[in-house]
């Protein structure tokens, strides 16, 4: 063992120094080691996880704000994450271990359960569009047929495969004349909407509610 005091004082230094740097390199590269549980498990404690990744870990790092555009119908597992997943909670690796996703905040919003019908104007001449749209309406509200069947037998867009449900989509995320029109129905109303691109057919089937409608996230570069 060396004996520090014994030495000269410039040699005391350069060994002070060197032993400075063994210890430094020693710690360096103990956190280099960390596992991946013990990253997320330490990110989840952690009171501030940016602050954590920047002077601990010493990685890079990147927020995400991400919209819930749809419940239950997601267009990735981003916003999938972002509704489904806990704050703090730390989730991955993804792409086969490049980052990890922290989920720091979540956001309210308000989302309508919207039921349509859509007859498409570049198929149908208006005047009959608007007709069978009268037509469907009757035949729903009189009880001959259902709005389901409706959907399935006549609506030109994707949701014929769900019997015309578009489920809870968040204010913002549908056409504007839509929404306007929505806001003044009540719950289980039908009613039509012109757009660029044809007829819509619309029902209210639920009173609007509150729920997350985006998150920001901290995506964490391993």
């Amino acid at each position: 063992m060396i004996n520090i005091r014994t030495l000269p004082i410039p040699l005391k230094v350069r060994t002070v120094a060197v032993l400075a740097i063994v210890v430094f390199a020693g710690v360096n590269a103990q956190a280099q080691k960390k596992s991946i549980a013990q990253i997320k498990t330490e990110l989840e404690q952690s009171p501030n996880p940016p602050l954590y990744v920047k002077d601990v870990l010493k990685k890079k790092f990147r927020f995400d704000t991400v919209a819930v555009a749809s419940i239950g119908s997601y267009r990735s597992f981003v916003d999938s994450l972002a509704y489904h997943g806990k704050v703090k909670k730390v989730y991955g690796p993804f792409e086969r271990g490049k980052y990890l996703v922290q989920i720091l905040a979540k956001a309210p919003g308000k989302f309508h359960r919207v039921g349509q019908i859509f007859l498409d104007t570049s198929i149908f001449m208006q005047r009959f569009a608007d007709s069978l749209a009268k037509d469907i309406i009757a035949r729903i509200n009189s009880k001959q047929t259902t709005f389901e069947d409706m959907a399935q037998t006549y609506s030109m867009g994707g949701e014929a495969a769900t019997k015309g449900d578009l489920g809870w989509i968040a204010v913002g995320a549908m056409l504007p004349a839509i929404e306007r029109e929505l806001a003044k129905r009540k719950k289980g109303e039908l009613f039509t909407v012109w757009t660029k691109t044809g007829l819509h057919i619309i029902r209210k089937t639920e009173s609007a509610k509150d729920d997350v409608a985006g998150a920001l996230m901290m995506r964490i570069f391993l």
